[in-house]
């Protein structure tokens, strides 16, 4: 069936030395492990942690983020396994093109926008409100918004999301050095931070390790902010228990998102069969150790009821809880510097995606252009900047942030299956990295994911729907009717997937 036309992994290659659409190999390991790094390690890890221990977890969100790190680990093997047989630009829309067909590899490129997306533009949001905190921590009273002919306009995101458009737009490796520099800062402020906040921790305050679990208030949009798996099964809410364990898990996950930015970065790494596997499994290493270090520190100084207590709960708030208010300036610093360079990663992540399926005819082919001078695809990424800027600039897009969740879990699912398919259309395929113990750690990971789908909120649920019933008025309105590969097939120029049949 047409719907499910694949794309041979030779055409996909030859696709990416397409004069005028094509990108520079100039990335090493050390930059693709500080991409990743930058992208995980924003101003989440200076309040989900809290935030999940709080209303979710109690002490055990330690065990959420453990379990959400081996979640992501297992979708990043499969990610590996594929960018080395495929290094070009795309992602999980590529992988799946490759092996279920265009509807599928349609359906992930959507939910891959959706993710970058959102969190490019809930991330530039937070970033305004940020910089509005520390400026008001070292006393200069700068408001995050201001009102233009009734308006209310987010100063804060135009400006970020301009100024790393640009940068973007005049070449990756420029860019890549920016990353590292603000990247290194920002360790280094999580790594002052976690020391200071190990002096202040008491034992007593990791009993009981797994809080008892407790209904959760009921209230008229219970049944929507209830994890969709009780929704489905009519459990009550419940907060804290092995649920909260679980329910913790999915929403730290947001912690880590982006490590498929590292992945759709393949065209532009040089020795992308070394450099890929090294460079995100070391990024992924040293955001998981962090996020775990940050977590003991918070649940160690504080009681996870004292954190419960408070409106927005984070490390700021365990500082001040324990009498050290001088630790905020230098928090609202570390989260204003690493939500900085999270922005810049997203913006290149969501052109690129874009790029990808703008090759193939699934989005207009102007989108895949690249300029003469710097190698980059900036029409799009002008684009995209503009998306962003004007959802962080003008709209309530933070209460949005789940999805970012749901379109990362989606598209580990489907490179997970995708291994499985890839083996066995193609046995011949030798990549440089494969993922151990055959199909078992590829189905544990579609399963984990697909559980941690299942634990978010109802309501995210009914957003997820709807964008993906848009997205299929696109394909059938647009993207199927203007797909090259199916004009190829079509003409006789081409036949579906001849590789992968």
């Amino acid at each position: 069936m047409s719907l499910f036309r694949t794309k041979s992994i030779e055409h996909s290659l030859a696709d990416a030395d397409e004069p005028g659409r094509t990108l520079k190999r100039t990335l090493t390991t050390w930059d693709l492990m500080i991409m990743g790094i930058a992208v995980a390690v924003g101003a989440g890890i200076f309040s989900v942690g809290a935030n999940a221990a709080a209303n979710y977890a109690g002490p055990a969100v330690i065990v959420s983020f453990i379990l959400a790190a081996v979640t992501c680990g297992l979708a990043v093997m499969c990610y590996a396994e594929f960018a080395t047989a495929i290094p070009v630009t795309g992602s999980a829309y590529v992988f799946t093109y490759a092996t279920m067909g265009e509807l599928l590899a349609w359906i992930i490129g959507w939910n891959l926008i959706l993710e970058l997306l959102m969190a490019a533009s809930v991330i530039a949001k937070y970033w305004g409100v940020y910089l509005s905190n520390f400026l008001q921590a070292v006393h200069i009273d700068v408001p995050a918004n201001v009102s233009v002919l009734g308006l209310t306009v987010y100063w804060g995101p135009l400006v970020v999301v301009a100024a790393f458009t640009v940068v973007l737009v005049l070449g990756t490796k420029l860019s890549a050095r920016i990353n590292n520099v603000f990247t290194m800062i920002k360790i280094g402020i999580v790594l002052f931070v976690i020391v200071v906040g190990f002096f202040y921790v008491r034992a007593a305050n990791y009993a009981p390790f797994v809080p008892p679990s407790q209904p959760a208030q009921v209230t008229d949009h219970s049944w929507s902010t209830q994890p969709f798996l009780s929704f489905l099964t009519g459990a009550s809410p419940a907060l804290y228990g092995f649920t909260g364990i679980i329910s913790g898990a999915a929403l730290v996950f947001f912690a880590f998102i982006g490590f498929d930015v590292v992945a759709t970065s393949a065209e532009e790494v040089k020795n992308p069969a070394r450099t890929l596997p090294r460079g995100i499994f070391a990024g992924l290493g040293v955001v998981t150790i962090l996020y775990i270090l940050v977590t003991l520190a918070v649940t160690g100084m504080v009681s996870y009821k004292g954190l419960a207590a408070e409106k927005d709960p984070s490390l700021a708030t365990a500082f001040h809880l324990v009498g050290a208010d001088w630790a905020v300036v230098i928090i609202s610093l570390g989260s204003l510097i690493g939500l900085t360079t999270v922005i810049m990663v997203l913006l290149m992540g969501l052109a690129r995606v874009s790029m990808a399926m703008s090759r193939d005819g699934l989005l207009p082919r102007a989108l895949s252009r690249t300029s003469d001078k710097h190698a980059t695809p900036a029409r799009t990424q002008i684009l995209c900047g503009a998306l962003v800027a004007v959802l962080a600039g003008f709209t309530p897009v933070e209460l949005l942030g789940e999805m970012i969740n749901i379109g990362t879990l989606s598209a580990f699912v489907m490179v997970s299956v995708g291994i499985l398919v890839l083996r066995h259309k193609r046995p011949d395929l030798k990549p440089s990295f494969r993922v151990p113990l055959g199909p078992v750690l590829p189905v544990l990971s579609a399963v984990l994911c697909i559980y941690l789908m299942f634990n978010l909120a109802t309501m995210t649920w009914v957003f997820f729907a709807g964008w993906l019933v848009l997205g299929l008025i696109f394909y059938f309105s647009y993207g199927h009717r203007n797909s090259r590969l199916g004009r190829e097939v079509e003409s006789g120029v081409a036949e579906t997937a001849p590789a992968l049949r």
